[in-house]
C-alpha cells in the first residue's frame, strides 16, 4: 500500500515549486493528485496541472455523485472561491505513493476519509502523511508581492487577505492539534527538497518525531 503525501504551507511559502520538483523526481515515483477550484486561472497555470478549474455547477455535480472528499470556500474581494478534493479515480494507493497540495483543513478531512474508507484507522494512521513547509513571514510576503506583480491584473487586496488568513489557518494551536511537529524550512530550496526526499524514503519520520 502506498502513501498519500499532503504538501501544506502558507501562501508564497514555495509549495508549487516544491511540488513540481518532487513530481519530476523519477526516483520518488510520485503520482500527482490534482485538486479542484472555482477561482479564475492565473497567468502561467494550466488546466490539470495546478488545479482542475471548474465552476459552481461542476462542484455541485461532483457533490451529487458523492465524489467530493472535502471542500472549502473563501469569501474573497472577487467573490466566493471554492477549493475541493474529489475521489474521481486519481487516488490509487495500491499502485504506489501519491502527492497533493492542500490546506491543513483539507489534510485532516482527507486523513479522516481514508481512515473511514479502509475501516482500519489505527493501522492506517500513516496512510496520509503531512509535509508542512514554512518560510519566515517577511520573506514570504516579499515573494508574494513579486509573484503578484507578474500577473496581468495584480490582485493586491486578495494577496493581503490571504496573507492574514494564513495566520489563523495555520496557527500553532491548529498545527499542534493536527499532530504536525515536523517543519520543512524552505528558505533554501535544495535543502528543503533534500529533507522531504529523506522523509519520503523514511515515512515514519514525518509524523510526531522531528527529523
Amino acid at each position: 500500500m502506498g502513501r498519500l503525501y499532503c504538501l501544506m504551507g502558507k501562501s508564497a511559502s514555495g509549495k508549487d515549486t516544491v511540488y513540481r520538483r518532487l513530481l519530476a523526481d523519477e526516483a520518488l515515483g510520485l503520482k500527482q493528485i490534482v485538486p479542484y477550484t472555482t477561482r479564475p486561472i492565473r497567468q502561467g497555470e494550466q488546466e490539470g496541472r495546478e488545479y482542475h478549474f471548474t465552476d459552481a455547477a461542476g462542484l455541485t455535480a461532483l457533490q451529487e455523485q458523492g465524489k467530493v472528499i472535502e471542500a472549502r470556500v473563501y469569501h474573497t474581494v472577487h467573490g466566493d472561491w471554492h477549493y475541493f478534493t474529489a475521489d474521481d479515480g486519481q487516488f490509487d494507493l495500491e499502485a504506489g505513493d501519491c502527492l497533493m497540495i492542500g490546506t491543513l483543513e483539507a489534510y485532516l478531512q482527507i486523513r479522516k476519509y481514508f481512515a473511514e474508507k479502509t475501516g482500519q484507522a489505527k493501522e492506517n494512521a500513516d496512510l496520509v502523511v503531512p509535509l508542512y513547509i514554512e518560510v519566515e513571514d517577511g520573506l514570504r510576503l516579499s515573494r508574494a508581492l513579486e509573484r503578484e506583480r507578474q500577473q496581468t491584473e495584480p490582485k493586491y487586496k486578495e494577496l493581503c487577505r490571504r496573507f492574514l488568513a494564513d495566520s489563523e489557518d495555520f496557527s500553532e494551536e491548529k498545527l499542534e492539534e493536527a499532530g504536525i511537529a515536523v517543519r520543512y524550512d524552505n528558505t533554501e530550496l535544495e535543502a528543503c527538497l533534500k529533507r522531504i526526499r529523506d522523509t519520503i524514503g523514511r515515512p515514519e519520520r514525518s509524523a510526531g518525531c522531528p527529523g
